[in-house]
């Protein structure tokens, strides 16, 4: 980190840049120091992408400077970024799948002997590359093969390989495991201490805490603050992001619980035949689903919602039992599930928020020949923009060009137009802003209100401590115990999540 007589190695001043109708920065300044960790935090729209795309040579700026080692450079395009040391990792990784390890890491740049690719340097160099970021593969092994956190590693290298001294990461673990996250941290620890400094953006703030040495916050491309190591916290970063106080950003209320909704008994999932899962979810209740990558958490809100039908068991709402063979059973008794990945699942992201928004009610919603009903759409589009404060310009705008946290809000208000007993909902925040997160809180807290039972899936430990009345603990497929919500806490959770069983799970 740059100590106070020391110059910084990247510095930002009064950088601006406006698009047709919006200005997406304005007189924004950041300074880097040498081996520093900054992260640079805000809601979405608030100026991140802008900025890292400017410092990469994506996009240039309308007005500002640019230093690097205090002299003023131009970046107009990637490779001069480059030839300055500065790399963007993006959060879609940018590696060619069908070649090696090796390959990638040179593409482009591939040393020559004799006119021809010399093959053995590649392999020799990157092996000292990968070595770098702690990567224990072959560099003649395909890419395809790896897992998504090991091809980020090899993003990495690759920007190592190119003697980058600025790393810009981008939302780097949204799609990791957690041992893969924590792999990526020891990288960026390393590289740290190697002098390599990085700018580190993220939607998760548990990781900016223990990652960054500094903090910058843009809200509406504007700095909004700066936070030193010792500043940061929860409440700080969030205060700042949006600009007031957050002290009751998990909306809880007491409320009075319905009767038993839904009643699952000896459920058997095919992924894990070896479990049989029981529980049971009131009207009103919001209940969380905790638990590490890979305990199955998923795949049982899958199977509830018809989409693999179950080895064994029985599953009652409303004290019917029912047969959820195919997701249209599940829909019409009454369930309703948010997928984990919203583009692939959750929303056709190429048609706009009125389809979007009426889709899963084509069938119920139709008229006589099998006709849209335009006017319903129409009238289910307006409530539901209007009930979630979806933020779009209209109803006819294509999904792709809003936020995540609006488009999440569209899948939501999809399944709210038929009006479901019981919402599943599988990481519902996962990749968007806070504002947005307190946004789906508060309207599952609405939710539960009005007597909707709410079944969410969560990876985000505050998350499930902050929303659930009770939350339930897999760990490989199994349930391993039950926890109210005078018991919550982040080492009660992990105990269970771990495969440690206590006296609750009799009772589930």
């Amino acid at each position: 980190m740059t100590s106070p007589d020391e110059s910084p190695l990247l510095s930002v001043e009064r950088l601006s840049k406006s698009f047709p109708g919006v200005r997406a920065l304005s007189d924004v300044s950041v300074t880097l120091g040498r081996g520093e960790v900054l992260a640079l935090i805000g809601e979405n729209g608030a100026g991140k992408s802008t900025l890292m795309k400017i410092l990469a040579g994506v996009q240039t700026p309308d007005t500002g400077t640019i230093a690097v080692d205090g002299n003023p450079v131009a970046i107009t395009h990637v490779k001069e970024a480059m030839d300055l040391g500065i790399a963007l990792i993006h959060q879609e990784l940018n590696l060619a799948d069908n070649l090696d390890v090796g390959a990638n890491i040179f593409l482009g740049r591939e040393p020559r002997r004799m006119g021809l690719i010399d093959d053995a340097q590649i392999r020799r160099e990157s092996a000292r590359y990968l070595d770098q970021v702690g990567l224990r593969v072959d560099p003649s092994t395909l890419v395809r093969e790896l897992t998504i956190g090991r091809q980020q590693l090899v993003e990495i290298a690759k920007a190592l390989s190119m003697q980058a001294r600025v790393l810009i990461m981008d939302e780097p673990t949204s799609s990791l495991s957690q041992a893969e996250t924590e792999t990526l941290f020891d990288v960026v620890k390393q590289l740290r201490r190697d002098g390599v400094s990085i700018i580190y953006i993220s939607h998760r703030l548990r990781e900016v805490i223990e990652l960054a040495d500094r903090v910058v916050v843009l809200r509406d491309g504007e700095n909004a603050g700066e936070l030193q190591r010792d500043e940061i916290n929860h409440s700080a970063m969030v205060s700042l992001m949006v600009g007031r106080d957050v002290s009751q950003f998990y909306a809880r209320s007491q409320h009075d619980l319905g009767d038993t909704v839904l009643q699952v008994d000896g459920l058997v999932v095919p992924e894990n035949p070896k479990h049989a899962i029981s529980f049971s979810l009131a009207a009103g209740e919001i209940v969380g689903v905790a638990g590490l990558v890979g305990a199955g958490r998923t795949e049982m809100l899958q199977c509830l919602f018809g989409v693999h039908k179950p080895l064994a068991g029985s599953i009652r709402v409303d004290g019917k039992q029912v047969d959820l063979s195919s997701p249209v059973d599940a829909i019409n008794a009454g369930l309703a599930l948010v997928p984990e990945d919203r583009k692939q699942q959750g929303v056709i992201i190429d048609m706009s928020v009125r389809h979007n928004t009426s889709l899963a009610g084509l069938y119920r919603n139709r008229r006589p020949g099998g006709f849209i009903d335009d006017a319903r759409e129409d009238a289910d589009t307006e409530h539901s923009i209007q009930a979630l404060n979806i933020k779009t310009p209209g109803p006819d705008q294509v999904v792709r060009y809003l936020s995540g946290g609006n488009q999440q809000k569209v899948v939501i208000g999809k399944w709210l137009t038929l009006g479901p007993k019981v919402l599943l909902l599988d990481e519902p925040t996962r990749g968007i802003d806070v504002g947005a997160k307190e946004e789906i809180y508060r309207l599952m807290e609405k939710l539960a209100a009005d007597s909707m039972a709410v079944l969410f899936v969560s990876s985000e430990l505050d998350e499930i401590i902050g929303m659930s009345d009770r939350v339930l603990v897999m760990h490989e497929g199994n349930l391993t115990g039950e926890l109210d919500r005078s018991e919550l806490t982040e080492e009660s959770i992990m105990r269970l999540a771990t495969g440690q069983t206590t006296h609750a799970t009799s009772s589930i």
